[in-house]
């Protein structure tokens, strides 16, 4: 990537490191319908970055975008430092993208080893999807005790693990986490986040977190990004953001 397509944000890193994500100049949409505007963002190897706003601020869209589900209408997204603007979600899927949604994103007629296995079906190194299911069950154990269950008769908390358990099978690069906290117990909180804030630590992912639950997401996020009617109207770092006196202003 040329020096010069590189924001000041991320040439101020100085790390010389190839962002995981570069967002450029985005707009994006649904047809016609434009409701993300002149975008641009980025996250780094390893760094967990959040996007704050309301509901209707464009965070879904943003994410759907670099997936692929909702192809950008202008602007450029690169992966690690590959254009991949106009690729196909099933193909930024193969490259290690992840996208778990808002929703609870489970086979809910199938148990949680099979919604597991299914999520690795792509890998075809058998030890290598063995390797995942162990690293899975370490993170969540209670996942390993209710193997047989069907995931669709656990709780809402359970189904999230199953729900990240399945994404980290696929052996993601970059996992996008689309609002994970909605409907759950603080503590069933406190507990996928504090394995997110791991995998980025001990494995290295890249991580967009879109949340609305601003301070359980400031226990572990390194960057803020925050978004007003489809528009970045701030980026800070965490220091930053926990220094402010109140955020709601924000939003």
């Amino acid at each position: 990537m040329a020096p010069d397509t590189v924001p000041a944000s991320v040439r101020r890193n100085g790390s010389g490191r190839e962002p995981a994500l570069l967002i450029d100049g985005m707009y994006a949409g649904y047809g016609r319908k434009t409701v993300v505007f002149d975008t641009t963002l980025h996250v780094m190897p390893g760094e967990i970055v959040g996007i704050f706003g309301h509901n209707g601020s464009g965070k879904s869209t943003t994410i759907r975008a670099v997936l692929g589900t909702n192809p950008a209408q202008r602007g450029t997204i690169r992966y690690f430092g590959d254009d991949v603007t106009r690729s196909s979600s099933r193909a930024n899927v193969r490259a290690g993208m992840a996208l778990i949604p808002s929703e609870r994103f489970v086979f809910a007629d199938l148990t949680v080893r099979e919604n597991l296995l299914l999520g690795g079906a792509n890998e075809k190194d058998a030890d290598a999807r063995s390797r995942r299911l162990d690293f899975v069950y370490e993170l969540f154990p209670i996942l390993q005790e209710r193997e047989g269950q069907l995931a669709g008769t656990m709780s809402g908390g359970q189904q999230r693990m199953v729900s990240l358990g399945l994404a980290l099978m696929t052996g993601p690069r970059l996992l996008m986490l689309d609002e994970p906290s909605l409907g759950l117990a603080p503590s069933i909180v406190q507990q996928i986040f504090a394995q997110v804030r791991r995998l980025a630590d001990e494995e290295g992912l890249s991580v967009v977190l879109l949340e609305q639950n601003v301070a359980a997401a400031l226990r572990i996020v390194d960057r803020v990004y925050v978004m007003r009617s489809g528009r970045v109207i701030l980026e800070e770092t965490v220091e930053e953001m926990r220094a402010r006196e109140s955020y709601w202003d924000l939003f």
